[in-house]
């Protein structure tokens, strides 16, 4: 069998989570390949981004790498009239089944047999967290998407519930596949490797650490306020490290700290090297992760794979990856977040219980598995 892998919505350094998925299940499959041939069709500018290390594998690339002008009048054709310039060049791709990772069709209406993995429809319900512009694109695009697709992956059973509820896509064309972990989010034993992270970092001694990128689902605000009451509330100042994408609002995120009075306690890092997440894990007293909105949550595993506590959001597809390793809580509710984290930082036999369960929750989670799994549904999508 011919696989097709649709690279043509990779933005690294952008797409967050899913990059991390994305290159995870590419590398993986070269692993798990078989007696399967994988093309993998992607954009001029990002062929390089791809680490081939199987003979099975090759490129089918498209010259409309962003910015250029066919980049740009593909987005325009699509928008007006929804009309995607590369349908014709992918209809012809030799290929027995196409898999889109990115939640989309793209393009819709192929001929192809496709496995769409459909991460969220957050826009369903938190609109206003989005553009006009952007919701146009959803309110489209992804129900549209997961109607026409052969077979969809999701990565947790709050999203298929999502989909045959919102979308009203039928139960068994749906395939749960939890996301991995890679094997370099571990337990670190080797000073030196966390001293040196520590001190490029000028990292506390204990601090809590959020990795996200700065989307409004993310709920950063709530955060600082909860830090703000632990202050007021217990006496104690609080650490924060934030890491992540900025999207656009590292002005804002830095105004809403000041006007707390938090400069001193939280610290912005921005996006950080995939390497150096592992070590900061194991440095962190805690993990939290507020989130308002989550089609499963890659760094609640990263946590627990390294051994960090994680204190987390109740909401969404939350509960089901953490299982009962994690402290929940309301993530509009500054009293329950706050008293959640001073309740695993006042408590260190806590968060040596929590650090074990968060090990054992984490041996669900695994890349090779994944890619199985995967493989399979293409099987599936082709019979």
């Amino acid at each position: 069998m011919r696989i097709g892998l649709n690279a043509i919505g990779f933005n690294p350094g952008i797409i967050g989570g899913i990059e991390t998925y994305f290159r995870q299940l590419l590398h993986h499959l070269q692993l798990e390949s078989g007696a399967h041939d994988y093309l993998i069709s992607c954009k001029n500018t990002d062929v390089d981004s791809f680490e081939l290390q199987n003979p099975r594998f090759s490129f089918f690339v498209f010259n409309f790498g962003r910015p250029s002008l066919k980049w740009l009048l593909r987005g325009v054709l699509f928008e007006v009239a929804h009309v995607d310039i590369i349908k014709s060049s992918m209809n012809k791709l030799p290929v027995d089944v196409i898999h889109h990772p990115f939640t989309v069709l793209e393009p819709l209406n192929l001929k192809i047999p496709s496995v769409l993995t459909f991460w969220d429809m957050q826009h369903e319900f938190y609109p206003e967290f989005f553009t006009w512009r952007e919701m146009r694109f959803r309110n489209f695009s992804f129900p549209a998407s997961a109607q026409q697709a052969t077979r969809i992956i999701v990565s947790s059973k709050f999203t298929k519930r999502c989909l045959i509820e919102r979308y009203n896509v039928r139960p068994d064309m749906i395939d749960v596949i939890y996301t991995g972990v890679g094997k370099e989010y571990r337990s670190i034993t080797d000073p030196e490797v966390l001293d040196e992270v520590k001190l490029r970092y000028s990292l506390p001694d204990v601090f809590i650490y959020y990795p996200a990128a700065l989307w409004q689902h993310k709920n950063h605000r709530t955060l600082l306020d909860a830090l703000c009451l632990v202050r007021d509330r217990y006496g104690i100042e609080v650490n924060l490290v934030l890491s992540g994408m900025s999207t656009g609002r590292a002005v804002e995120l830095h105004a809403e700290i000041l006007k707390r009075n938090l400069q001193r306690l939280v610290t912005v890092l921005g996006y950080l090297p995939y390497e150096d997440l592992p070590s900061i894990y194991n440095l962190a007293t805690i993990m939290i992760f507020p989130s308002l909105f989550e089609g499963f949550g890659i760094p609640l595993v990263e946590a627990m794979a390294c051994g960090c506590p994680v204190v987390c959001s109740h909401s969404t597809s939350i509960p089901e990856v953490v299982g009962e390793a994690a402290l929940m809580f309301d993530p509009q509710s500054i009293d329950e977040m706050a008293t959640a984290i001073f309740k695993v930082l006042d408590d260190r036999v806590l968060r040596q219980n929590m650090s074990i369960a968060g090990l054992e929750q984490a041996k669900l989670f695994n890349w090779c598995e994944t890619a199985r799994q995967t493989q399979a549904v293409y099987e599936k999508a082709c019979c």
